[in-house]
């Protein structure tokens, strides 16, 4: 908005000519997220925690100690992290910018899946809420839309096309297919956040780093001289989601000031499934997904335990953790939260640092 409203003005006040920069804008989003995330978060948690008085429910089938150090945590944070999230991008981004739109609908559109997941969870005091069937085929119906807007968006012949990391100019046309795979990608993102989402501060700071990592590559994608220096797809346009990218790094970060161990709150479906909608939709507009994979490995590697989980004991009888997601079979091991958080952070770092590496290795 204020680009939209300002940087028309550059001609007659030279210092508004700083919105046409998108470093300049990715960085205020960055902190008009954190700020409004910091300002608003004690007078919401205190909300939330009146209005749900015993907190979040808690799964009698997880680790025992759950039950003791969880109990009465109040959850749906993730409303925090979409208020700042929302403001920073409309505030900062070009709002003439279909991409930052179809990001939005994402985003916002995972939000309120997640929050009527919650709802039911406080309101019924039962950790299963929304029905499996419905909530993934709401996503879908979302993904969907957003795909078809995106791809209406991208100039030939990216369009259907899966661009394929550490090889210069190696694309793969998808055709129709590509749809179908890029609602996988966004629903699949979604998803693999929310499973993620089991300690305190798990979820979020993989999260900004994945953000962080994407706004890079958002910028570059989107920036002709640089994506042709670096040899890869120049996407028109999708710069601008350096600016979204930065908004969900500061809104993030406010968000881990009040989740970090102890936890006061909880970000629920209502933030995780919104989170990992918004990498899925940015990855699958700059042409990223496989990266996605890469960056987010930590996510993906807790889906997988899941499916691993799910598959052996169906086929076998027999688990193959102790329990999953992941770092719940950890917990079971005899791990502390903290040490099982800390080293999962360090695991989304390094592969982090790999994704930007296909950046130049090619």
């Amino acid at each position: 908005m204020l680009y939209n409203l300002l940087y028309p003005l550059s001609d007659q006040i030279g210092v508004l000519n700083l919105f046409k920069y998108l470093t300049f804008r990715t960085g205020g989003a960055v902190l008009t997220g954190l700020v409004v995330t910091l300002l608003f978060g004690p007078s919401m948690i205190r909300w939330l925690r009146y209005k749900q008085k015993e907190g979040q429910p808690i799964r009698e089938d997880g680790p025992e100690s759950h039950l003791l150090t969880k109990k009465g945590t109040p959850t749906m944070g993730g409303i925090l992290i979409l208020l700042a999230l929302t403001l920073s991008t409309l505030l900062w981004a070009d709002l003439k910018n279909g991409f930052v739109w179809a990001v939005l609908l994402v985003t916002i559109g995972y939000g309120m899946i997640g929050f009527m997941d919650d709802f039911l969870k406080v309101t019924k005091r039962n950790s299963k809420g929304l029905p499996g069937k419905l909530k993934m085929a709401c996503q879908i119906v979302i993904a969907v839309v957003a795909v078809g807007w995106i791809m209406a968006l991208t100039r030939e012949p990216l369009t259907d096309a899966l661009m394929v990391p550490f090889f210069k100019n190696v694309q793969i046309d998808l055709g129709w297919l590509y749809l179908p795979f890029a609602v996988f990608v966004i629903v699949g993102a979604s998803n693999a956040v929310n499973l993620t989402d089991g300690l305190d501060g798990l979820a979020i700071v993989p999260v900004i780093i994945a953000s962080s990592v994407f706004a890079f590559i958002a910028y570059i994608v989107g920036h002709a001289v640089f994506a042709n220096y670096l040899q890869i797809h120049n996407i028109p346009g999708s710069g601008e989601l350096a600016v979204f990218c930065g908004a969900l790094v500061g809104a993030g970060i406010g968000f881990l000031w009040f989740n970090a161990p102890p936890a006061m709150v909880f970000m629920g479906d209502t933030g995780s499934l919104a989170m990992g909608g918004a990498l899925g939709a940015v990855g699958v507009v700059t042409r990223h997904e496989i990266v996605l994979a890469i960056v987010g490995g930590l996510f993906v590697l807790e889906t997988v335990s899941v499916i691993v989980q799910v598959t052996s004991y169906k086929l076998t009888g027999k688990r193959v953790f102790r329990m999953a997601p992941l770092h719940h079979h950890f917990e079971k091991k005899g791990w502390a939260e903290s040490t099982i958080v800390i080293r999962f952070w360090i695991i989304s770092a390094v592969l982090a640092l790999l994704g930007l590496s296909t950046l130049k290795l090619r």
